[in-house]
């Protein structure tokens, strides 16, 4: 059984051994998929259930990526030790039930802009996080989170004040401490050696979890897919294949083979794509808080970002 050491020696290499092109790719990706996705997800909720949609998405999106490693790489690729598996689906239950499930349940009432420019404080989360495990940021770094709580505190004042449910912006809040934690956790801990089974085992986790809850939640009573719109499938769609497949595979790839602090130069991307996709096709209000609060947020990491890339 690998212990969790040398499992980060093997994901250290692995970023250093990256073809940079191969990692820009994958950013990209990230920067426009995941972008999109708010939109999706908002598209999806309209109609559709939060918590068994996600969980329908992932665990949809789960099994196919075990069928493409198995027809890749071979049957051998999906084994996994015990220690593995059991870091896999902690890692999912943070990031997708905890991280993306609470986003889900948040755009039933959050505008997707919003919350896309909420999710972007994830990167503070993580120099919190580094914080509070003895590491010492740079003052620069830690200047950047205290700007960035403060534009935090901008983007929540239209749920103070009522022009967007309050308990929404709370939930997409919880939800990045949540996706922050789980990144945070994914380099410390032993993953499959096949990023893309480590991948499969969090969506499936993942998509188990969103499920569960959402029959906690009794999302399945008065259940009819037929009066789901035509969009909302369409949507959901989406999200499996771009979001799921494509989008997620790609961060889990780079957070074992790049640098945390340029993996999370996606959100500062994905706020731009996601407002600008809510605004067009939603026709989603830009007030006030929402612009000058997420300036704040962004340029906040933005700072971050760069300060640790240098470090």
């Amino acid at each position: 059984m690998r212990t969790s050491a040398p499992a980060k020696e093997g994901r250290t290499a692995k970023a250093t051994t990256a073809p940079a092109a191969a990692v820009w790719t994958a950013l990209a990706l990230v920067y426009v998929v995941w972008g999109s996705t708010y939109l999706g997800i908002r598209v999806v909720v309209e109609t559709m259930p939060p918590f068994l949609s996600a969980g329908a998405r992932f665990i949809t999106a789960g099994l196919l990526l075990v069928a493409a490693v198995a027809w890749r790489y071979g049957p051998a690729a999906l084994k996994a030790t015990r220690a593995q598996v059991a870091s896999a689906v902690l890692v999912g239950l943070l990031l997708i039930l905890g991280g993306n499930g609470l986003v889900v349940l948040a755009e039933t009432s959050v505008p997707s802009g919003l919350a896309a420019l909420l999710v972007a404080a994830v990167p503070m989360w993580v120099v919190v996080l580094r914080a509070g495990t003895g590491d010492r940021p740079p003052r620069r770094t830690l200047g950047g989170v205290l700007v960035g709580l403060a534009g935090l505190a901008v983007l929540t004042s239209p749920g103070i004040g009522g022009a967007v449910r309050l308990s929404g912006v709370l939930l997409v809040v919880a939800g990045s401490v949540l996706w922050s934690l789980g990144s945070f956790s994914s380099s410390k801990l032993p993953l499959p050696g096949n990023p893309f089974t480590g991948s499969a085992y969090q969506m499936l986790a993942g998509g188990t979890g969103g499920v569960v809850v959402g029959l906690v939640r009794g999302e399945h009573r008065g259940l009819d897919p037929a009066a789901y719109s035509t969009a909302s499938w369409l949507a959901l769609g989406y999200l499996v294949v771009f979001g799921s497949l494509v989008g997620f595979t790609a961060y889990v790839w780079l957070l074992q083979a790049a640098p945390l602090s340029l993996v999370s130069t996606y959100a500062y991307v994905n706020p731009v794509v996601a407002v600008a996709l809510g605004g067009l096709i939603l026709d989603e209000a830009l007030t006030w808080p929402i612009v000058v609060g997420g300036a704040v947020v962004v340029a906040a990491v933005g700072v971050i970002v760069s300060t640790e890339r240098k470090k």
